[in-house]
């Protein structure tokens, strides 16, 4: 088999509206690993007589999966105890959010979680609040957001002005952010209603791409470009990325008015809640007008990658531990020679990046109902970074059928990408393996021809 840049028929820009997460998700299941029920089975299992999690508007996601909410620009805190007990510690701006909360909870105000010189009403120490939602004399498990635990169940991604109340009156206080996350996390797996949820913003994302990549035009400036990027009101899960030429050049993140020139590298990166999508690619219609030492760009960078992110779509299923998968990518893409650093694939849920299984030496199973997403950068001097992110599901026989019969729209979504990344890049998927928008795999390293991809043939 061999890479080729061919003309390849364009994928259809999609439209799905949002998926609010119903009530259904959280009842209790034995079958998926998403309720309270899980969560506190799990935390119990661990020694934990109850969890404290932490929020703020960046890392909201584990308050947010039981809440169905988060802080906005205050700080939060969840407290669960193992007889289902829930207490809200919240700010001024967010305290009447615990009357729509999915959990059913006693909300307590915290002024110290408000905005800087908003009121300080009443004279409680932080103790005191975590007093009043029983903590005292607790094993208590303290979960922020990174797996520091696998470093130091000490160690804690939290304010220390937290910790410190906590440790003051709990028996014991253990970071167990992997009650989240990691190999034993609830929120690795996800059901049929979080799939459609998740959907949705991995579709947005990647038709947003899509809008742009066809936009591309020499004169544009990087602003108008990242506008496009940019719909629906949605929140980002990562810092949106439209940057021509030398990237973050003085440090700055953001699009400015530079405009595009011929043979300009470019880096675009735009994600939602279920993950993101991100290409790289030259402002040229061909190898001709790249400098002569880029010429060779297709042989030397993109062609080899874009053949390791086949074999990770052909490769990868339910069942297969993250150092397999890690493997196949290291002898297809060797790290020595192509100096990719990031372990190759992570899951995604209301982040882009939730944890990953894939690493060298992972023992981990890769489960029926994980998203994951292609994250394989190689680094070779002298060449642009190439780059065809978006995300997938892994979906057992069960769960495929679970999905016909709850959402066949969205399975027939699925079927319809299939086809296309068979018969249009020539990958051939491995039946665990659903693309959750219709821009997976779809690559154009000479973005001003807009009508070649990268593709594979026999």
């Amino acid at each position: 088999m061999r890479v080729v840049l061919k003309n390849v028929e364009s994928p259809q820009i999609e439209y799905i509206s949002p998926q609010i997460l119903s009530d259904e998700t959280m009842e209790i299941s034995k079958e998926i690993a998403k309720d309270v029920e899980k969560v506190i089975k799990t935390f119990v299992q661990e020694g934990y007589d109850c969890i404290i999690i932490y929020a703020d508007v960046e890392h909201s996601a584990n308050f947010e999966y039981l809440t169905g909410f988060i802080p906005r620009f205050e700080e939060a805190c969840l407290v669960l105890h193992k007889n289902g007990d829930c207490y809200l510690l919240l700010g001024n701006e967010v305290l009447g959010m615990s009357k729509h909360s999915r959990i059913k909870n006693t909300p307590l105000h915290v002024p110290q979680f408000s905005l800087p010189d908003q009121p300080l009403e009443g004279k409680k120490e932080m103790v005191d609040y975590f007093k009043e939602a029983k903590i005292t004399n607790k094993k208590v498990g303290l979960i922020g957001w990174k797996a520091l635990y696998k470093i130091n169940k000490d160690m804690f991604d939290v304010p220390h002005y937290i910790v410190e109340a906590i440790k003051t009156i709990a028996l014991s206080v253990s970071n167990a952010t992997n009650i989240m996350i990691g190999e034993i996390g609830v929120r690795r797996i996800n059901t049929v209603d979080e799939i459609r949820h998740y959907e949705y913003g991995q579709v947005l994302a990647a038709s947003n791409m899509l809008k742009a990549l066809d936009s591309l035009q020499i004169g544009k400036t990087e602003i108008e470009m990242a506008s496009i990027l940019e719909s629906e009101g949605q929140r980002n899960n990562v810092v949106t990325i439209f940057s021509t030429g030398k990237r973050f050049a003085k440090a700055n993140l953001y699009p400015s008015m530079k405009k595009m020139i011929l043979g300009d590298a470019i880096s675009m990166t735009v994600g939602y809640k279920g993950g993101l999508s991100s290409r790289t690619g030259y402002l040229v219609s061909d190898k001709n007008q790249l400098s002569e030492t880029e010429s060779d760009y297709i042989e030397k960078v993109a062609a080899p990658y874009f053949n390791a992110v086949r074999t990770w779509l052909e490769n990868i299923h339910v069942g297969m531990s993250g150092k397999e998968l890690y493997a196949i990518i290291d002898r297809c893409l060797p790290k020595k020679i192509y100096r990719w650093s990031l372990n190759p694939g992570h899951l995604a849920a209301d982040e882009e990046w939730l944890c990953s299984p894939i690493y060298k030496d992972s023992n981990e199973s890769l489960e029926s109902g994980m998203i994951l997403q292609i994250d394989i950068i190689p680094s070779v001097e002298g060449y642009s970074k190439p780059c065809c992110e978006n995300g997938i599901l892994l979906a057992n026989e069960q769960l495929r059928e679970r999905i016909k019969n709850q959402d066949y729209e969205m399975w027939r979504r699925f079927e319809t990408r299939r086809q296309y990344i068979k018969e249009q890049l020539g990958i051939e998927l491995h039946e665990d393996v659903c693309p959750l928008s219709n821009m997976v795999a779809y690559y154009r390293p000479f973005l001003l021809d807009k009508g070649k991809a990268l593709s594979i043939i026999d």
